[in-house]
């Protein structure tokens, strides 16, 4: 019992102290207002990282990813896609919402976009920054680099792979890598395929690494998908990617 009750509070401790080490960056697409998160060396000329969070917006993974990313010497700035007063309350919402961005990605692409500037206008050097996604958010990644928007590299993260088929392939300018997991029911074996013929077709620097006994959630330590050694090996490559094209 006591076990359970320090374990409850050093995860409430751990959440409170996440919040006061990122500060919130107030912006607006039109008349929504969006709140996203920047990390305490907002103001420093650094290499950026722009988060998109999962599908229910800004959580502790995508915090903790902004506070690690500090550590490594990047500014990362935590967006907001769904805007004040629209964060889902549950997986419906959140699968209504998420599924909403999707198939308007022009939209999706405008928010990462808004989000971008307040990532440069907080220090972050323009032409050395990524966008790394989680889950929606690793949709968001890659209709980062769909869209050319000026970012130097995306990693998707358990992102959804499928697209309309009927966009069409366009050249790709960022380098792109593709951090899937091998039991992600979400993604089809056309979903995989045609990625990497879009990739292909678009002459983009892509990379895909597939991780063994890894449902979809498989980074998040509060999803029963979670897998540490292959959450520990994807945060590596992450390092890895962006240590090579930002620094």
């Amino acid at each position: 019992m006591i076990r359970s009750i320090l374990l409850t509070a050093s995860i409430i401790a751990s959440g409170t102290l996440l919040s006061q080490n990122l500060k919130t960056v107030s912006y607006q697409d039109g008349s929504q207002k969006l709140k996203g998160l920047i990390t305490s060396n907002a103001g420093k000329k650094l290499p950026g990282v722009l988060i998109l969070p999962a599908w229910k917006g800004i959580d502790e993974e995508a915090k903790t990813a902004a506070l690690e990313l500090e550590k490594q010497g990047y500014i990362a700035f935590i967006a907001d896609i769904y805007g004040e007063g629209k964060i889902p309350a549950n997986n419906e919402e959140a699968a209504q919402s998420s599924g909403y961005y999707k198939k308007n990605y022009a939209e999706y692409q405008k928010r990462i976009s808004l989000a971008l500037e307040q990532l440069k206008k907080n220090g972050a050097i323009a032409n050395k920054t990524a966008v790394i996604g989680y889950c929606f958010g690793g949709t968001g990644a890659l209709e980062s680099a769909r869209g050319n928007l000026p970012v130097v590299g995306v990693v998707s993260i358990h992102g959804s792979l499928g697209r309309d088929q009927s966009r069409k392939n366009e050249k790709i300018n960022a380098k792109i890598l593709v951090e899937n997991p091998a039991d992600d029911k979400s993604v089809t074996p056309d979903d995989y395929s045609n990625l990497i013929k879009e990739m292909n077709e678009g002459n983009a620097d892509w990379q895909i690494i597939t991780y063994a006994h890894s449902k979809h959630t498989f980074t998040d330590p509060k999803s029963p998908d979670y897998n540490e050694i292959m959450a520990k090996r994807a945060w590596n490559h992450t390092l890895m990617f962006l240590k090579e094209i930002l620094k």
